[in-house]
């Protein structure tokens, strides 16, 4: 299939982009950056240095994903989406100095796969969004996100379990729960449950 980076794009040299990737204008992809087969990487977006990017992943427009955040397959990233790195950011060291590249300790963020971010969600370093999670738009993720966990708000609460085919689950008794779009059943064990 090849891959195709839009004469407006940036992408380093030192990038590794799977086949089929699609990069679109003005978006940014930084040194040593690995973007797995068939990713798409809309208009405006940007990928730090050394993010990780897994098969099948769809950022879009004007999102940012900064170092060192892992995508696994299958992610979704909506537009203006941000995936932050640090927990305490400060331009200047306290005696006024500018802080450099070895003032701060970058923490990763996790997004396992199949996973949704909603348009204008934000990460804070450091969170693990679980499998087929679905954060809702203008979500600030402050905690870990259980699979299928469906958070919303400011900070983002979880309110209920998303399918993997991104309807909203019905729940039947305790832990057991149905898709009333495809059908689809699940026993979300303890180690799911918040």
């Amino acid at each position: 299939m090849g891959v195709f980076i839009h004469p407006a794009a940036d992408v380093s040299a030192s990038a590794r982009l799977g086949d089929g990737v699609r990069v679109w204008r003005l978006a940014h992809v930084r040194e040593d950056a690995v973007l797995g087969e068939n990713v798409i990487v809309g208009q405006g977006a940007y990928i730090d240095f050394a993010v990780h990017v897994g098969d099948n992943c769809k950022i879009q427009n004007g999102a940012l994903i900064y170092h060192p955040a892992v995508l696994e397959a299958g992610v979704f990233v909506g537009p203006q989406a941000c995936l932050t790195n640090d927990l305490i950011p400060r331009a200047i060291n306290p005696d006024g100095s500018q802080k450099g590249a070895t003032d701060w300790e970058a923490r990763r963020t996790l997004v396992r796969t199949g996973a949704s971010i909603g348009a204008g969600a934000i990460l804070v370093a450091g969170v693990t969004i679980g499998r087929f999670a679905m954060i809702g738009a203008g979500a600030v993720v402050t905690r870990d996100v259980p699979n299928h966990g469906l958070v919303l708000g400011v900070p983002a609460r979880l309110v209920g379990y998303a399918c993997a085919c991104g309807a909203t689950l019905e729940q039947q008794t305790g832990l057991h729960y149905t898709c009333p779009r495809c059908g689809q059943t699940y026993d979300f064990g303890a180690a799911e449950t918040p």
